[in-house]
């Protein structure tokens, strides 16, 4: 794509979308890694919420939610998810749809050890989007985990990582006069080669 330079330029989408999530550090007030991610359920219902995007690898996505939730059993059920990361401050985004799979092991373990104390107590006290009769329960099943577990408790088994293996990606940019710049990176299977092609915006 010969005008594809400047801020588009990269040998893969992971590449740009390191660099824009790295600028976005700087410029962003708030959780610049919040993506809005996107599920269906059993009955093609789409489901969105926002959730913070923890890392961006070579070749893929990953963030980290508790797997009986909504949203973790409807990617269960359908194994596919998209999301869109969108910062106010530099007028740009990038949409992403693939398949998910479970991000589990040594290297959650590890990043569920890196998260403050109170907030590994709350994972365990939580039944994420089941209903709850009261903020006082949870505050008291709260009492109950810290009492159980301590200053250390281990990850929930029910609590991990997700990865997203792209088979799509879009760069979007703001441009005067809604002209915007959009690039979609897309293949037809993760692991498969990359076209590169832009949108009309």
């Amino acid at each position: 794509m010969s005008d594809r330079g400047g801020i588009f330029a990269g040998k893969s989408p992971f590449e740009i979308a390191q660099r824009w999530l790295g600028e976005a550090e700087v410029t962003e007030p708030n959780d610049p890694n919040a993506i809005a991610l996107a599920t269906v359920d059993t009955a093609g219902l789409p489901n969105v919420r926002m959730v913070l995007l923890k890392e961006i690898t070579e070749d893929r996505f990953i963030f980290y939610t508790n797997y009986e939730s909504a949203k973790g059993q409807e990617i269960a059920q359908a194994g596919k998810a998209a999301f869109v990361l969108h910062w106010k401050s530099l007028r740009r985004q990038i949409r992403v749809r693939g398949d998910v799979s479970r991000f589990d092991g040594p290297e959650a373990d590890a990043y569920f050890a890196s998260r403050s104390l109170k907030s590994r107590l709350g994972a365990w006290a939580s039944r994420q989007s089941r209903p709850l009769g009261s903020r006082a329960e949870l505050v008291a099943e709260v009492a109950r985990q810290t009492a159980r577990h301590g200053t250390n408790p281990p990850r929930p088994p029910y609590w991990g990582g997700f990865s997203i293996n792209p088979v799509e990606v879009e760069f979007w940019a703001d441009g005067a006069f809604r002209l915007h710049d959009r690039f979609q990176w897309h293949r037809s299977s993760a692991g498969s080669g990359w076209e590169i092609r832009r949108l009309s915006p």
